[in-house]
């Protein structure tokens, strides 16, 4: 019977390692996958590494992870060990009062707690950046510090304190030669938790950051919205890192022991080499400090000057910017949003940008909302010159006087050649989600405005009705595709889903579809007959911008032909330029089809601002979803 158990005991816990193991294996494995795929290996390479270390701006994301971290778990170990050690000798109401409190924040959700502290440097008036988030660190982090402490405090004799202070010791020197010894090991198990959660924490860092700062778990989330392995490669390097750590955590204690049984001679030597460490790293301090300040105080135009560029997660090169910074001396700060909604949020609320890339019908909303400065047209001739003329004096901005278009594309149908034919998607268009061939087969794209231009446009509708009955029979069209058609309702994992054609159809963006073809050349992409949506995002200046100057100095240069060039490629997305669309088309996505958009047809639309018919989809769309995930 006890063997039984030993038995059922060993295959319960080798379930349990491979439950908590087998991601991060999986994880390391496709760091080192010459695809972009994150689902299917196809074969060795250590590109996305080289990828990693050429992104400073990951690299600067786990450089502010590991201080913020570092800087959040000694101060808040700090005052969670002397407030767990006053408590002690506190009275009972008040140590009773202390106790409640932290615990409310370790029981309330994160949400919350990030709303609220958000809330707090608004009405303060603070600045968001590295000193809020690290202010918020400290926060949630000494809970848990008093929470590990303060059981090894009651466990002490109360009367230690005093006997010490009887033999001479002043309280200070009792607290930490006497108390503090014999509590250490619940402020190391405090420090190593305080440690984690701030290393690990996303929820409370994306609502108390901004000016560029990013924590690793904030770059994760926006790089994880398109498909880039990168991610994995850098999660690799953490993983193995901390074990690192660990390994060195535990080897010590026995470095310690054998050093102890050293002679006193090998002692004196390690402390005789102690200062020589200690003055070539200060030398090389020195030396590295020195260049920095050179680096700071050189003779580029724009020396010391920043630009923050406020973008969708993936939509920039990082050469690009690399470049821009070595040319002009300035440092480019990006942040990235997840919606235009988001984007719209933080600029109505007056934080500070000095480039935004909205698309077209929230640049319409804006410009409506007297959010955006005119640029100054004169300086960006040229640039414009080279623009296709297709993408400019659109409805949402006439005459171009507050934008300058930086990707453009439309919205299609991504399909499996080897399932559905073009005579299908031909006779259908849109319809083909109503095709129950496909049931089953087929993805939705979480997004109100797309779904709801395919369902107006497979009726015949214009995608920018304010037609009440005209969106109620967009509606009932939606409902019985799901009710029908059982789709899968995702987002931007679509593209890797695709990319493995796992479904047979999906609406998907043309930049996606032209990153997806690229790998599988198996898929095509079709753009209905019935017209699509035609979007341009575009780069705008906000009222409050700190240096539009440098705003347009970028605005020329993204846009310059080597530039547009090294960022089309790398996003996927058509660039503005013509000269580059044609090159790019006829070399990097010669054959794909999804590359360059349909332009001059009839049918085909720009999305317009209005905020009631926003509203009436945004309503409309939630109850699609309730019965898609009820059917």
């Amino acid at each position: 019977m006890k063997e039984e158990k030993r038995y059922f005991g060993s295959i319960l816990m080798t379930l349990v390692v491979v439950f908590f193991y087998m991601p991060i294996i999986f994880m390391m494995i496709f760091s080192f996958n010459s695809s972009k795929s994150l689902t299917h290996f196809t074969g060795f390479s250590l590109y996305w590494y080289k990828t990693m270390l050429k992104n400073h701006s990951m690299m600067e994301s786990l450089y502010i992870t590991i201080i913020v971290a570092v800087l959040a778990t000694f101060i808040s170990t700090i005052i969670g060990t002397v407030t767990a050690i006053g408590l002690s000798q506190s009275g009972k109401r008040l140590r009773r009062f202390v106790n409640v409190m932290n615990d409310f924040p370790l029981m309330n959700p994160d949400i919350v707690t990030a709303i609220g502290m958000m809330l707090l440097f608004i009405t303060l008036n603070i600045p968001k950046g590295f000193m809020t988030l690290l202010l918020a660190h400290i926060a949630f982090c000494i809970p848990y510090v008093i929470l590990s402490v303060s059981p090894r405090v009651r466990a002490l004799d109360p009367n230690i304190a005093e006997a010490a202070m009887d033999l001479g010791a002043t309280p200070t020197r009792a607290m930490w030669q006497v108390i503090v010894p014999q509590i250490t090991p619940g402020i190391i198990s405090g420090a190593l938790i305080a440690f984690t959660m701030s290393f690990d924490d996303f929820i409370i860092s994306y609502f108390v950051t901004g000016g560029g700062i990013k924590n690793l778990s904030i770059m994760v989330y926006t790089m994880s919205k398109r498909v880039n392995p990168s991610v994995n490669a850098i999660s690799t390097v953490v993983v193995i890192l901390v074990t690192i750590v660990l390994a060195i955590v535990n080897i010590l204690p026995i470095l310690a022991k054998r050093r102890r049984e050293q002679s006193t001679h090998n002692e004196l030597a390690q402390r005789k080499t102690w200062p020589k460490v200690v003055a070539v790293v200060a030398v090389a301090c020195v030396v590295i400090g020195s260049v920095f300040a050179l680096r700071q105080t050189s003779n580029r135009p724009y020396a010391g000057q920043e630009l923050h560029i406020y973008l969708p997660g993936e939509y920039l090169s990082e050469d690009v910017v690399s470049d821009f910074e070595n040319e002009t001396g300035a440092k480019v700060v990006v942040d990235n949003f997840d919606s235009n909604e988001q984007m719209y949020i933080k600029v109505a609320n007056g934080e500070r940008f000095d480039i935004l890339v909205p698309s077209d019908y929230m640049i319409e909303r804006l410009k409506n909302e007297n959010l955006l400065q005119k640029i100054d047209k004169p300086a960006l001739k040229d640039t414009f010159n080279a623009i296709n003329k297709d993408i400019l004096n659109l409805s949402f901005d006439k005459n171009n006087d507050y934008s300058m278009p930086y990707f453009w594309g439309s919205v299609g149908i991504a399909y499996d050649k080897r399932k559905v034919s073009i005579q299908e998607l031909e006779h259908d268009g849109f319809n083909i989600f109503l095709n129950t061939k496909f049931k089953g087969d087929i993805y939705l794209y979480d997004s109100e405005r797309d779904s709801f231009m395919m369902a107006l446009k497979a009726l015949g509708y214009s995608m920018n009705t304010s037609n009440n009955d005209e969106l109620q029979k967009a509606y009932k069209w939606l409902e019985k595709s799901v009710k029908t058609m059982k789709p899968e309702i995702v987002t931007d994992e679509i593209i890797d889903n695709m990319r493995q054609t796992r479904k047979a159809l999906g609406l998907v963006y043309s930049g996606d579809a032209a990153s997806i073809i690229s790998d599988n050349k198996n898929v095509g992409f079709y753009m209905p007959k019935e017209g699509t949506n035609i979007w341009t995002d575009a780069m705008c200046i906000p009222k409050n911008a700190k240096n539009p100057k440098l705003a347009h100095e970028w605005m020329n240069y993204i846009n310059s032909k080597e530039a547009a060039t090294e960022n089309s490629k790398y996003v996927g997305y058509t660039s503005p330029r013509k000269d580059v669309e044609e090159e790019l088309s006829t070399s990097t996505f010669k054959g794909n089809e999804a590359y360059t958009p349909r332009s001059s047809y009839s049918k085909d639309e720009v999305f317009n601002y209005n905020d009631r018919t926003r509203k009436t989809i945004a309503t409309l769309w939630s109850r699609v979803k309730i019965v898609a995930s009820n059917s």
